[in-house]
């Protein structure tokens, strides 16, 4: 089986800049944890005023996959559970970040969350991610 591509053409939904209905997030790293804010607007709903449950998992599963590639350890995520605790209102601004928790020699378990302002945490991820290297074929 042939190694599936992975190039990033800029049309990533969360991050990429050409993609004209993306979230183009920015992210920073400081050597071991990645972030990002964001401000989910109306467009970002389910119920109103309520950011849709697929958003927030979006953000997590992408952060965690950004802070393995950052760190040398490009991955897919092969398994994610994510526990929504909070209604996360549209306009209210969250922070978004992961941390590795465990690196082995073919995965990588790392875990994810988003704050509000006031420090809460409304939701967080744990994630098995398996490493993309010339022995895997995806």
């Amino acid at each position: 089986m042939k190694p599936m591509d992975l190039t990033d053409d800029g049309y990533c939904f969360v991050c990429g800049p050409k993609n004209p209905v993306g979230l183009k997030l920015e992210f920073s790293f400081d050597g071991r944890t990645m972030k990002t804010v964001f401000c989910p607007q109306k467009e970002h709903q389910g119920y109103m005023n309520i950011v849709h449950g697929g958003i927030i998992a979006t953000l997590l599963d992408e952060i965690m996959v950004k802070l393995a590639i950052e760190m040398g350890m490009p991955a897919v995520t092969a398994r994610m559970d994510i526990r929504l605790k909070k209604a996360l209102k549209v306009g209210k601004r969250i922070v978004v970040e992961a941390t590795i928790k465990k690196d082995t020699r073919k995965t990588i378990e790392a875990y994810a969350k988003a704050v509000t302002a006031d420090g809460v945490i409304a939701a967080d991820a744990r994630g098995k991610l398996i490493k993309i290297n010339a022995d895997l074929k995806l």
